[in-house]
């Protein structure tokens, strides 16, 4: 049915019980299981930019470097949950895309034939509604997608 599933994780608990059901799917189909993690660019906005100039280069360069920090943990936490279920696991950090346009990119490029990914938490009237990046996924991508809520 599957061979090649991508699980998208970003720490949280929704993400964690969606790498739990990949889990699942992975080790009755036999299929290779990828957990990828993604990072937004790095931006800085400053009204009245345009007024001055200066050089953010280190104030970008030391964002990025925690947000690398932050997914090594994220997919390492993710390969010590995949050891404890026997599970073979592939990770994968890309950085500077948004994060519908990462899963779908990595989704492609590995050839996956499954996206595994959380809805998001639901508060409010957004209970009726599933996360914008659930959304983007579900409407880009040429596979099949499954929703963990």
């Amino acid at each position: 049915m599957y061979s090649r599933i991508v699980c998208a994780i970003d720490g949280s608990d929704l993400s964690n019980k969606a790498l739990n059901q990949a889990f699942v799917l992975a080790s009755r189909l036999g299929a290779e299981l990828i957990a990828v993690t993604v990072t937004d660019p790095s931006v800085i906005i400053a009204p009245g930019a345009d007024m001055m100039m200066v050089d953010m280069s280190s104030v970008i360069a030391d964002l990025d470097k925690a947000k690398a920090q932050g997914a090594k943990q994220i997919l390492d936490e993710a390969a010590r949950l995949a050891e404890e279920a026997g599970i073979p696991l592939t990770t994968l950090y890309v950085p500077g895309l948004p994060a519908a346009e990462g899963i779908i990119k990595c989704a492609n490029e590995r050839g996956a034939d499954l996206i595994v990914m959380g809805s998001h938490g639901r508060r409010g009237l957004g209970r009726l509604l599933l996360g914008s990046q659930a959304s983007e996924v579900l409407a880009h991508a040429d596979i099949p997608v499954l929703v963990v809520k």
